[in-house]
């Protein structure tokens, strides 16, 4: 379970928005998240705190395969991810990094920039705290719970 506030984004955030190509001549992985955002939102890593919550519209993770993007979001210590639909590969190299994402239309749509929201990644449900409102997601499977709960893939086979 997390809790934190919420940073959101609209439809179609490429991992090159998510992480310029700038950026990728190198695998240091504070390196990528000290650029996390930064041409979509400037302010992203002044205004973000471990365990904040990103929120984003359908397709999020669109673009090339690389992994840098979820290591980028992950390692500038967001707690999970909330979106409509993602990205085929976003989606499986998030969970091999051990980043937490759920599909959620109706989270995506109630919640807005700044909320306080809390995530159960047993149950599913994600609760704006700061309008008291629920929505339920698809919890994790055990199987990517413990990918997830171990720091990634590569952990969990350890």
């Amino acid at each position: 379970m997390v809790q934190g506030t919420v940073h959101k984004y609209p439809d179609n955030v490429d991992t090159d928005v998510i992480i310029p190509a700038r950026y990728l001549n190198t695998a240091n992985h504070a390196e990528l998240a000290a650029h996390c955002m930064e041409d979509i939102d400037p302010d992203f890593r002044k205004k973000m705190h471990a365990g904040d919550i990103m929120v984003a519209g359908w397709n999020f993770g669109c673009g090339s395969s690389r992994e840098h993007a979820p290591i980028a979001i992950k390692e500038s210590g967001i707690a999970c991810v909330i979106a409509k639909t993602y990205a085929r590969i976003f989606y499986r190299n998030a969970i091999n990094i051990g980043l937490p994402i759920f599909e959620c239309e109706a989270a995506s749509d109630g919640i807005s920039d700044g909320d306080e929201v809390c995530v159960d990644f047993d149950t599913g449900l994600i609760t704006n705290i700061t309008t008291g409102k629920t929505y339920q997601a698809q919890p994790l499977p055990p199987f990517i719970q413990n990918i997830v709960n171990k720091g990634g893939l590569l952990n969990s086979l350890k």
